[in-house]
């Protein structure tokens, strides 16, 4: 029996044509918010080392360190630090849905348009207070099969270009996938970094 996990991640698929201008300079045409999104971040951030962002955490934009400390010595989880990771990495996954030609729009630094991404805020007490100290460590085997899922997720994205300046469509195959990746990496995150959820992420797209 599937069952949902605590870290929810969803793209709503394009019911219309979409814009197969800015498709074809979408890369271009996300420079702007590309660099609001670096400002953020601490890092050079592009389509590809976006993978690295949601596997390892690297940036600054993420808080990953101030709530791993509060969680093992106050048993406590600020929300205001739980609100900033949340409404970053909505952010993040806007720019990257973007890039990943899943929504057309301009990517909202505020509003959650096509791109939705949702985790509870952790009771702390009910959870283990040692564990976010070796959380990253045992997603290692979550690390190894995304760098090759984001490799077809990559391979992917490049087909669907294609396919939307000829068709204006995504095909919806592409699109799940690209999406199941997205939300798998999501899940990663939301257990080995923003230490919202105990539950150790499933091996799956859906």
């Amino acid at each position: 029996m599937v069952t949902s996990y605590p870290v929810e991640f969803d793209v709503d698929y394009p019911a219309r044509p979409l814009d197969r201008l800015t498709t074809a300079f979408r890369i271009l045409v996300a420079i702007p918010i590309a660099i609001v999104l670096t400002t953020l971040s601490g890092e050079t951030y592009n389509a590809t080392n976006h993978a690295t962002t949601y596997v390892l955490a690297s940036g600054g934009g993420l808080l990953f360190l101030p709530p791993l400390l509060m969680i093992v010595f106050r048993q406590k989880y600020p929300r205001w630090w739980f609100d900033w990771n949340l409404n970053f990495l909505r952010f993040s996954n806007r720019v990257t849905a973007y890039l990943a030609l899943l929504d057309d729009r301009y990517p909202s630094t505020d509003d959650e348009q096509a791109v939705h991404l949702n985790f509870p805020y952790p009771d702390v007490q009910q959870m283990n207070r040692w564990l976010p100290l070796i959380k990253w460590l045992l997603a290692i085997p979550h690390y190894v099969l995304l760098v090759f899922l984001f490799i077809g997720a990559l391979l992917a994205v490049i087909v669907a270009w294609f396919a939307i300046l000829f068709t204006g469509a995504y095909p919806r195959g592409l699109f799940d996938f690209v999406v199941g990746v997205l939300r798998w990496g999501n899940r990663v995150n939301g257990y080995a970094f923003a230490l919202v959820t105990d539950v150790y992420p499933p091996f799956r797209l859906s």
